[in-house]
Protein backbone atom coordinates (compact mmCIF):
# COMPACT_ATOMS: atom_id res chain seq x y z
CA UNK A 1 0.00 0.00 0.00
CA UNK A 2 2.69 2.00 0.49
CA UNK A 3 4.38 1.83 -2.51
CA UNK A 4 1.29 2.19 -4.26
CA UNK A 5 0.65 5.50 -2.38
CA UNK A 6 4.19 6.67 -3.69
CA UNK A 7 3.74 5.86 -7.03
CA UNK A 8 0.13 8.14 -6.99
CA UNK A 9 2.34 10.95 -5.46
CA UNK A 10 4.85 10.82 -8.20
CA UNK A 11 2.23 10.58 -10.58
CA UNK A 12 0.26 13.26 -8.88
CA UNK A 13 3.76 15.34 -8.75
CA UNK A 14 4.48 15.18 -12.68
CA UNK A 15 0.98 16.60 -13.82
CA UNK A 16 1.53 19.21 -11.34
CA UNK A 17 5.14 19.74 -12.92
CA UNK A 18 3.72 19.74 -16.62
CA UNK A 19 0.73 22.36 -15.42
CA UNK A 20 3.40 24.66 -14.31
CA UNK A 21 5.45 23.90 -17.46
CA UNK A 22 2.61 25.01 -19.49
CA UNK A 23 1.56 27.88 -17.60
CA UNK A 24 5.48 29.17 -17.74
CA UNK A 25 5.56 29.10 -21.30
CA UNK A 26 2.40 30.88 -21.29
CA UNK A 27 3.22 33.41 -19.38
CA UNK A 28 6.77 33.40 -21.89
CA UNK A 29 4.77 33.63 -25.18
CA UNK A 30 2.50 36.30 -23.37
CA UNK A 31 5.46 38.31 -22.27
CA UNK A 32 7.12 38.09 -25.33
CA UNK A 33 4.21 39.35 -27.55
CA UNK A 34 3.94 42.40 -24.98
CA UNK A 35 7.52 43.55 -25.34
CA UNK A 36 7.77 42.80 -28.86
CA UNK A 37 4.11 45.71 -29.14
CA UNK A 38 6.02 47.69 -26.97
CA UNK A 39 9.34 47.88 -29.20
CA UNK A 40 7.10 47.99 -32.42
CA UNK A 41 5.41 51.07 -31.73
CA UNK A 42 8.54 52.76 -30.35
CA UNK A 43 7.68 53.08 -26.75
CA UNK A 44 10.61 50.86 -25.33
CA UNK A 45 14.29 50.42 -26.58
CA UNK A 46 16.08 47.37 -26.38
CA UNK A 47 18.60 49.38 -24.10
CA UNK A 48 15.34 50.39 -21.68
CA UNK A 49 14.52 46.56 -21.14
CA UNK A 50 18.24 45.52 -20.51
CA UNK A 51 18.67 48.05 -18.22
CA UNK A 52 15.15 47.48 -16.22
CA UNK A 53 16.09 44.35 -16.00
CA UNK A 54 19.94 44.67 -14.99
CA UNK A 55 17.73 47.13 -12.51
CA UNK A 56 15.44 44.36 -10.89
CA UNK A 57 17.89 41.36 -11.07
CA UNK A 58 20.08 43.59 -8.93
CA UNK A 59 17.20 44.65 -6.22
CA UNK A 60 15.94 40.72 -6.67
CA UNK A 61 19.54 40.01 -5.71
CA UNK A 62 19.68 41.41 -2.68
CA UNK A 63 16.53 40.10 -1.32
CA UNK A 64 17.30 36.61 -1.89
CA UNK A 65 18.98 33.63 -0.11
CA UNK A 66 19.70 31.89 -2.92
CA UNK A 67 23.26 32.34 -4.83
CA UNK A 68 23.14 34.23 -8.45
CA UNK A 69 24.32 31.67 -11.15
Amino acid sequence: MNQSHSHLEQVDFIGKLADLKEQHYQNTLILSAILELLLEKGLLTHQDIELKASQLDEALSLHSTYPKV
